[in-house]
């Protein structure tokens, strides 16, 4: 028991203390959560990320196990839930909202800092791969899954072009492959923003979730919290196994399929007018009893 309070006190307290500097700003202030997401994903995530892959030592072979293991396994989720909805009979617009809930995970705002705090620098590179893979994911896929029935193709792509964090990757793989030397200044500038993703983030996450409601339903959001925080990280397993995830890898794969639900999906439900209130409050549930369950996953795989 000594040993799970010091990883938790380690690795998850200091996120909840920094998120909760945001949740107190945003209580007593007009903070608006939309003007920090919009900062932190057109200018610092992406940053972070072309930070991470050029300087991390990941080989191309690395980079696809990763990116595979992720598609993968938000996919098998996926196939759960949507059998187990269907076997409840739930109508179309909250099995959507259940997909969108349980499929992805915060692996930005929660995750990052998680497996920097956690397994180190090298976690932190392979969780910035999951996080980058979630991001497209999530701009498409998530949106086809947000928009059943009526699926626009043509939006979900236009979404994708949109998105930094793809031109971040791309960029970073051409810098890698290429030997492209950025000048000074802007490799600085880059270095400066980077640093600050994932504080930012952890504020952001405080900041969102004090202005969510309750939203009742409290059965639903019941089975999307069990199957966020706890089934989602025993079917990644397997799968990780298959993909010859181990060390660093196995590490940060396990854990940013055990975080709970992503912000983000709040924008697209609220957008998509997909359960938006059951979405925030799935949000705030799996949040906040996630250090339960993640705290003795980050003891078994070594923390």
């Amino acid at each position: 028991m000594t040993y799970l309070l010091s990883i938790f006190a380690n690795n998850v307290l200091p996120i909840f203390l920094a998120a909760g500097a945001g949740y107190l700003v945003s209580k007593y202030t007009q903070l608006s959560p939309r003007t920090i997401s919009q900062l932190a994903f057109n200018i610092f995530i992406p940053c972070l990320l072309f930070k991470l892959l050029t300087t991390s030592e990941l080989s191309n072979a690395d980079i696809l196990r990763m990116v595979g293991f992720t598609i993968t396994s938000v996919i098998l989720i996926g196939l759960v839930v949507w059998g187990i909805a269907r076997a409840m009979r739930a109508e179309k617009r909250m099995i959507s909202a259940l997909l969108l809930t349980i499929m992805f995970g915060n692996s930005g705002n929660y995750g990052l800092s998680l497996n920097l705090f956690a397994f180190g620098e090298l976690a932190l590179a392979y969780a910035s791969l999951y996080f980058a893979t979630s991001i497209i994911l999530i701009n498409t896929l998530g949106v086809l899954i947000a928009n059943l029935g009526t699926v626009n193709l043509t939006k979900a792509a236009l979404g994708l072009l949109k998105t930094p964090v793809i031109y971040a990757v791309l960029a970073a793989l051409y810098y890698n492959y290429s030997g492209w030397s950025l000048p000074t200044p802007v490799s600085r500038t880059i270095l400066l923003l980077a640093d600050a993703a994932v504080p930012l983030m952890i504020v952001l996450m405080g900041v969102q979730l004090q202005q969510s409601r309750w939203s009742g339903q409290g059965k639903a959001i019941s089975l999307a919290t069990g199957m966020r925080l706890i089934a989602a990280p025993l079917l990644a397993y397997p799968v990780a196994i298959l993909f010859g995830l181990n060390g660093a890898a196995l590490q940060a794969g396990i854990t940013e399929s055990a975080l709970p639900t992503a912000v983000m999906i709040t924008v697209l439900a609220t957008e998509y007018r997909v359960e938006p209130a059951f979405v925030t409050m799935a949000v705030v549930a799996s949040t906040l009893l996630s250090p339960l369950t993640i705290t003795p996953i980050l003891a078994l795989l070594g923390a």
